[in-house]
């Protein structure tokens, strides 16, 4: 079973727009992120997003470079400061790969606790845009196969 999790990418301010959709850094930073991802043939059974503007637009990116077998979706749940153990439970119990694209500090608290057993661990320091991929092994413990931040990704 293997989780990706998300942080949408650069939005802008409520000043600006009270939706805070992506910037225009954001969108050219998922852009460069999906286009490293690309290659690598990544398939999901589900890419979940928040529902909120901005990562419905960061999903939509994603969703267009990975395979999504099931579904694209906005999912219950995923709020910045909903509870983590319900969306640990639901990955758990389904046994399918899935992508979920959300926003902090939600998204750091899910991998801590499925990393170190403690959603206040700070596990992962997410960036926006960063993708983080997790594996469960044979036994379901949760490993960090690899991760990739907008920063590291070089330009055309």
């Amino acid at each position: 079973m293997i989780l990706y999790l998300v942080r949408h990418a650069k939005a802008v301010s409520t000043d600006v727009d009270s939706q805070r959709p992506l910037s225009e850094q954001g969108r050219e930073d998922i852009g460069k992120v999906a286009e490293f991802l690309k290659p690598l043939g990544l398939g999901v059974d589900y890419l979940w997003h928040s529902g909120k503007k901005r990562a419905e637009q960061t999903a939509e990116v994603l969703a267009e470079v990975v395979d999504v077998r099931i579904e694209v979706a906005a999912h219950s749940f995923l709020a910045p400061n909903d509870e983590v153990a319900p969306i640990k439970d639901e990955i758990e119990l389904a046994e399918q790969d899935v992508m979920i694209v959300g926003h902090l500090p939600f998204m750091g608290k899910l991998a801590s606790l499925l990393l170190a057993g403690d959603e206040y661990a700070v596990a992962v320091a997410f960036k926006a845009g960063g993708i983080v991929c997790l594996e469960a092994d044979d036994r379901g413990k949760w490993l960090l196969d690899w991760m990739v931040i907008p920063q590291i990704v070089p330009a055309d």
